[in-house]
């Protein structure tokens, strides 16, 4: 027996048609996350989702930020261990494969190869500018200059042609969040946004950014109504490093999107966009104490 949204006792609650994908989380094999894939599973099928969707670090070579990812000899076990966790699922809950690739200049053809090398459901495009190799490249002092050309190269990832969907848009205001004026890069952004939106690359809404230094989702408010102004779609993602992180925010999320202007979001399978309406993913969400007594 389960209560409806008018209090009155509802013998027959049923479970709202599981509609979405958490679309961002992550293995052990990056070496800075925990628990098993099963365990995500586990996670987002209790929270109604209708599956998962893992985006662990790619392999980059040369040790580039080998610290953070998995070597390029264990891809084969990532792809692997998804699989698996696919096969031992809940009937009906989808676990997709997907991968959480690094721009930087030069690697554009490593990626090219990488990406051909499994069937991938999801690239995700990252710009991490607090990895060793892009502060050395592009830090100089200059902290707005740095934030300025932050801004510039998530566009260049965009225009590589390499990702389907651009993380954690803003995640530079991390580097000293004191010292974060959106005010003063607010056309740097509007430049990238409108090359952005030229490719049809979407982005990401991530609401791991709560527990970052500068406690806000990435991106934030003013930078998501730009986004939806100028039409790029959205995505959802945790970024989970453990379990119970899956699905974390997004009632949260979808309220920030529609205050934003956004009326859709979206999930990719086989590389290719789906979008659904606001409400309708809201309403497919369990929520703690759905059904209950």
């Amino acid at each position: 027996m389960g209560i409806n949204k008018t209090g009155m006792e509802n013998k027959e609650a049923t479970a709202p048609e599981a509609l979405f994908f958490d679309s961002h989380m992550h293995t052990p094999l990056c070496r800075h996350a925990f628990g098993e894939p099963e365990e995500y599973v586990a996670q987002g099928h209790s929270a109604g989702l209708r599956g998962i969707v893992f985006t662990c670090h790619s392999p980059m070579p040369d040790r580039f930020s080998h610290a953070v990812r998995m070597r390029p000899e264990e891809f084969e076990t990532y792809v692997e261990l998804i699989r698996r966790a696919g096969a031992a699922a809940p009937e009906g809950f989808e676990v997709r494969l997907g991968l959480e690739s690094d721009w930087f200049p030069g690697m554009e053809a490593w990626l090219e190869d990488l990406h051909r090398r499994a069937d991938f459901h999801y690239i995700l495009g990252s710009v991490h500018w607090h990895i060793p190799e892009y502060l050395d490249a592009f830090y100089t002092g200059d902290l707005l200059a740095f934030h300025r050309g932050y801004f510039g190269h998530l566009a260049e990832s965009a225009e590589s042609g390499l990702f389907d969907c651009l993380s954690h848009p803003d995640l530079v205001k991390n580097a000293t969040p004191s010292e974060w004026d959106f005010d003063l890069v607010k056309d740097e952004i509007a430049r990238a946004l409108d090359r952005i939106a030229a490719t049809g690359v979407a982005m990401e809404l991530n609401t791991s950014g709560r527990n970052k230094n500068f406690p806000e989702m990435n991106p934030g408010p003013e930078m998501l109504s730009m986004m939806a102004e100028r039409g790029i779609p959205i995505v959802i993602g945790s970024d989970s490093h453990i379990p119970g992180r899956v699905s974390d925010g997004f009632t949260e999320a979808l309220d920030l999107l529609e205050r934003a202007g956004f009326r859709e979001v979206n999930v990719f399978q086989h590389r290719r966009r789906q979008a659904f309406s606001i409400p309708a993913v809201r309403n497919s969400l369990i929520v703690p104490g759905w059904g209950t007594e």
